[in-house]
């Protein structure tokens, strides 16, 4: 950590001590310190999945649904292993700092990520206080689909040969019509995404919003990237609207327009250090 960067963390943690309201914004980054695998670049993706790099198969041509149609245990060997992964990954410590700060608020905080792990409310955080904008892949829905009706994942077991990283047990399938589950996460080129939970979400973040905007809203955006900028553009636009200071937390793109504070760090490092001077 240079001058910099201890310098930024003192003012991000004045700026912290006077909030009323707290905004996590969340990327994949956050969840690297947890031990999940990161998927930028094709070569991280194909180091955490190496039979998908002898198949010159990227992450954004595997996150596409229509795999569940030309290879349904390809497809569930790729999001079987993921759901297992997620469940078995204890949230880092940084999870822990963030409802420290929000705790006592008087608009508390809420969550806004793109990461489908469920490693917020897992931590801790209130189911009604989190938004996954990209869904969850710990629902399911039908591939087809014939209802917009969106169901948990909660007991399924997909097992998978480490191998070729291929289902090998039977697929999920929906309760209604029998076809192939799938889950209900927003994937490239998702023409059959259903965006009904997400949708309630939204509903309970935009009520949130109305009341905890303001100048002492504090954003604290982690490891969120620009080449998939959706959290991004979110913490800047809210930041825009109510006046309030984003803290930005990326080791690789920290950089923030003027009065609002960049963080070249990794996200536990940067919340435990933010965290000591509270």
């Amino acid at each position: 950590m240079d001058v910099d960067d201890r310098d930024r963390i003192e003012v991000a943690a004045a700026v912290i001590s006077k909030a009323d309201a707290l905004l996590v914004t969340a990327g994949a980054g956050m969840g690297v310190d947890s031990g999940l695998p990161d998927f930028r670049g094709d070569k991280g993706f194909w180091k955490a999945y190496p039979p998908f790099e002898r198949l010159g198969v990227s992450f954004v041509d595997m996150a596409n649904p229509t795999w569940f149609v030309r290879d349904p245990e390809l497809a569930w060997g790729f999001y079987g292993h993921r759901l297992e992964l997620y469940r078995g990954t204890t949230p880092h410590g940084g999870f822990n700092i963030l409802q420290s700060w929000a705790r006592g608020l008087e608009h508390g905080s809420f969550v806004f990520t793109s990461n489908v792990d469920g490693h917020f409310q897992q931590a801790g955080f209130s189911r009604d206080r989190v938004i996954e904008c990209h869904g969850s892949i710990g629902h399911l829905q039908c591939t087809e689909p014939c209802s917009n009706e969106i169901w948990s994942a909660d007991g399924l077991e997909v097992e998978v040969d480490m191998e070729s990283f291929r289902a090998v047990s039977d697929l999920p399938e929906c309760p209604h019509c029998g076809a192939l589950a799938r889950p209900n996460v927003l994937m490239f080129g998702d023409w059959h995404w259903i965006p009904g939970r997400t949708a309630d979400q939204e509903r309970r973040f935009s009520d949130w919003l109305g009341k905890a905007a303001g100048p002492r809203l504090v954003i604290v955006e982690i490891g969120a990237g620009s080449a998939v900028p959706t959290v991004r553009m979110t913490s800047e636009r809210v930041a825009s609207r109510s006046g309030a200071i984003l803290i930005r937390i990326n080791p690789r793109e920290p950089q923030v327009r003027h009065r609002h504070i960049g963080l070249a760090l990794d996200a536990l490092e940067a919340l435990e250090a933010i965290g000591e001077r509270l």
